[in-house]
This record gives structure tokens, sequence and C-alpha cells, in this order.
């Protein structure tokens, strides 16, 4: 983070998510990839995040929840600030709308970061349902997306974890 700041010519945000947030968070140990959104877009930062890639041997990829599901209402300002270096803004891309994600996933990993999302207080499950309920409509723009799948899998997990 300290190196993208550094490196950024003009202001903008860039959101961590998925493993670099459970990362952060104390969650998992290690990730394979580092995964951002940035909006803004800070100048100068392809640069950078080509040089950190071949110096540190990182792979870093432009994916975030909203590739994968549709953008929860909110989510910018539900998305938590990580700090500032320089002129960029680090946030965790909103923990509702990478819960949801993790659970279309629906890999072991994934439930687990979502099982410490709640653990964490940082989802609380009848807003993560009212959130995935709110996007029920946007899902036709998600072709790879069952729905009826989606929330069964979400039914599935909310009562896995109020049990």
């Amino acid at each position: 983070m300290e190196e993208l700041g550094k490196h950024a010519t003009t202001s903008g945000t860039i959101y961590l998510t998925g493993g670099a947030t459970a990362l952060l968070l104390g969650i998992r140990h290690q990730t394979i990839d580092i995964d951002i959104k940035m909006d803004p877009e800070p100048g100068g930062v392809f640069e950078a995040i080509n040089d950190l890639k071949n110096r540190l041997d990182l792979n870093i990829e432009l994916a975030s929840p909203d590739h994968f599901i549709p953008q929860l209402p909110g989510w910018r300002n539900r998305s938590a600030e990580i700090g500032t270096f320089s002129h960029v803004l680090f946030k965790h891309f909103d923990f509702y709308s990478q819960a949801l994600s993790k659970i279309e996933r629906g890999f072991d990993r994934d439930i687990s970061d979502v099982t410490a999302f709640c653990n964490l207080g940082l989802v609380d499950l009848s807003e993560l349902e009212r959130l995935a309920q709110a996007i029920r409509a946007d899902l036709i723009r998600y072709p790879a997306i069952d729905a009826d799948d989606f929330y069964r899998k979400l039914t599935d997990f909310i009562s896995r974890q109020a049990g």
C-alpha cells in the first residue's frame, strides 16, 4: 500500500477484496493474489502495480465482488477505511458485497471467510439477507448466476450460522 501510494501521481481510492482483506484482518495467513478495485483510479498506479508484481513476485488482479454479483446499494459507504498512503485512500471493499460474492462462489475457503466476517461482527445476517434481496432484480444481468441456487446457498449459510 505504501509503495502504490508513493508512486501515485493523483489521488484515488483502491479497494482491497478477497484474500487481501482476509489477510489484513488476520483471517488467513497467506493469499494467492491481491484483488483490487480502483475508483477513482489514481494516476500512475498501473506502473507501480507492474513494478510491484515483478519486484515482489505478486499476483495483483483487477477483481471485485461487483464482477460476480450486482453492486449492492450503499457499498461505498460501507467500505471500511484501511488508511491513506500519500495520494491514495485504501479501503476494504464492502464486507457484505464480499460475503455475497463468496457465498455465490461457494468454495470452502470463501465460506470460511464469510463465517469469519460474521464472527468479527463485520456482517450481520439479517442485513446480509436484506441486501441480497435488494439485488434480486439485477441478477438477470449476471447470466452465470442461477438466482434460485444463489438464494438457496444464502439461506443455507444463514441457517448454519444461526443454528
